[in-house]
């Protein structure tokens, strides 16, 4: 069927104004476009003489953007001309026209545009199938190899860069991101996170003047070595993060004091209370099975690393996982491995205290006081308000009951956010907590000042409270703030500066998702073009 206006269609679609288009037919292929030059003549591409004589024609077939989602197909009619010139040695070649066709090409440059654009987003198979969907069949193979040949811009000079890892296959294979901060994008991609491929880049651009980084040696040896000119500076959120492990070992520690006290208190509100079990002992008043587990391994562990045995030979002996072995080797008290696996919590616990007062003014109906803790966030059954409240009718709770024993984590939480942003009730509890065991307290004490050096860029103040730190009797927390010598340059200009790695952990959150778009089969040349392409 043949369909007139070849005119309009060259008023939709501009890189067509180069050619005639001599009919317009539509077939199984789509909309098929018959064309011809407009010029009588062409230009040799070896000696760029111009040349009339045809020496033959032949017809070439291009795919071009759709239509309403419909293929299109360009049938150009391609002349050969000889060329006129004795010296060149081209006899004959073929006419190319300019913004529609290339030696080999079998789309056109719109086309290929959009295909590559689509490849930048969403790869091979991905790419195929959305192609397909929009009129444009392509092969995944194809998409790749398009993307494979978009040209990467070099990247302008860089003043700040920002460096950090990532997995390729987590545990075993690593790249690195290099990041221009001020650009705010990326710049490169390296092959592993060892010193040397850092070091080569950065001996290629000394105009490099600060280097954000973790606290990675590997990054830091690099820069020391290749750029001796740069500030380094440490990422405060990876200092922040560490603190925050090293609390929560410190709050596992004395967790024992939390416990006891709150045991006090529930004495002291119930002189008689009923023999409810804790965390070490099970339903019938016995030592729970864990916990008997738990502290025999312990005590074997470092009887035998006493002894002089290896970890290796003390796995085969226990006939216990290598790293379960060094975790016991590594705590020395056994109430850190106890913590996990004692601290039980219910759901109710939270709201226990409205449910005893609301019971006392006299509601007794337990659907009627399920509803009310469901609009307060309860997001229980309600079998475990009726429960409760049985025990209350019974007489089983005769005093109100004190809030539940925060988790670790919950205290660890309050410890770490600063005091104006802590609700009421978690304000008392960290004051509870820092009465309970003056080893925390002073644990709160120094995170705050950490984080006042943090927010109000006092680096210099930092061996200050190192020196702060290593007077108590905190490990945990020592071990920490003596581990940021080894690095104390690099941490003092990452707590007096205002660049950090904050823009370099995005682009690695996005680097992620790329790599999981590819479905674990995109090699490094591949993801690198992905993560530079995409900005």
């Amino acid at each position: 069927m043949r369909v007139c206006g070849s005119d309009g269609l060259q008023k939709v679609l501009p890189h067509l104004s180069a050619v005639v288009i001599e009919s317009v037919q539509r077939s199984e292929e789509g909309v098929v476009l018959r064309t011809r030059s407009r010029t009588s003549s062409a230009r040799c591409p070896r000696c760029e003489e111009r040349s009339l004589r045809v020496h033959g024609r032949y017809e070439r077939r291009l795919r071009d953007v759709p239509l309403g989602g419909v293929p299109v197909v360009i049938v150009l009619l391609i002349r050969r001309f000889k060329c006129l010139a004795a010296d060149c040695p081209a006899v004959t070649f073929a006419e190319q026209i300019p913004g529609l066709t290339g030696p080999h090409a079998r789309y056109t440059p719109v086309l290929r545009g959009q295909l590559s654009r689509i490849a930048e987003v969403l790869a091979g198979r991905p790419g195929a199938r959305l192609a397909g969907r929009l009129g444009m069949t392509v092969a995944k193979d194809t998409l790749l190899r398009l993307l494979r040949a978009v040209p990467l811009q070099s990247p302008e000079p860089v003043r700040v860069l920002g460096i950090d890892e990532f997995a390729l296959l987590k545990g075993h294979t690593y790249a690195t991101v290099l990041v221009d901060l001020e650009a705010r994008r990326p710049i490169d991609v390296l092959p592993g996170r060892e010193a040397e491929p850092v070091a080569r880049w950065l001996a290629d651009h000394p105009e490099v003047q600060i280097v954000c980084r973790d606290r990675a040696t590997a990054y830091a040896e690099a820069a020391k070595q290749a750029a001796p000119q740069a500030v380094q500076v440490a990422d405060v959120w990876h200092l922040w993060s560490n603190l925050a492990k090293a609390a929560e070992k410190t709050v596992a520690a004395h967790y024992g004091c939390l416990r006891s006290a709150h045991e006090a208190a529930a004495v002291a509100n119930e002189p008689n209370p009923p023999p409810v079990p804790d965390g070490f002992l099970d339903v019938h008043g016995r030592t729970r099975r864990i916990v008997a587990t738990i502290r025999e391994r312990h005590r074997a562990v470092h009887k035998l690393r006493a002894a002089g045995r290896s970890l290796c030979g003390i796995s085969r002996d226990l006939d216990l996982d290598y790293y379960s072995v060094r975790r016991y080797a590594r705590t020395e008290n056994v109430e850190e491995l106890l913590v996990k696996v004692t601290q039980r919590r219910t759901k109710l616990d939270d709201y226990k205290p409205y449910i005893y007062r609301r019971f006392t003014e006299g509601c007794h109906n337990a659907r009627q006081l399920f509803r009310e803790v469901r609009d307060q966030g309860f997001p229980g059954e309600r079998t475990a308000v009726r429960r409760y409240v049985r025990l209350l009718r019974e007489g089983m709770v005769t005093t109100p009951p004190l809030p539940a024993l925060p988790k670790p984590r919950r205290a660890l939480r309050w410890i770490m956010t600063h005091p104006e942003r802590l609700r009421p009730d978690e304000a008392v509890g960290i004051k509870e907590i820092r009465a309970a065991c003056p080893e925390l307290d002073a644990t709160v004490d120094h995170v705050r000042a950490f984080a006042g050096l943090m927010h109000e860029h006092r680096g210099e103040d930092l061996p200050a409270w190192i020196a702060s730190v290593d007077q108590d009797d905190l490990p945990h927390l020592s071990q920490f703030a003596n581990g940021l010598l080894h690095d104390l340059d690099a941490v003092t200009a990452g707590l007096s500066s205002s660049w950090s790695s904050v823009q370099v952990e995005g682009q690695v959150t996005r680097v992620k998702l790329l790599k999981r778009a590819g479905y674990g089969r995109a090699k490094l040349d591949l993801l690198r073009t992905r993560i530079l392409l995409r900005t």
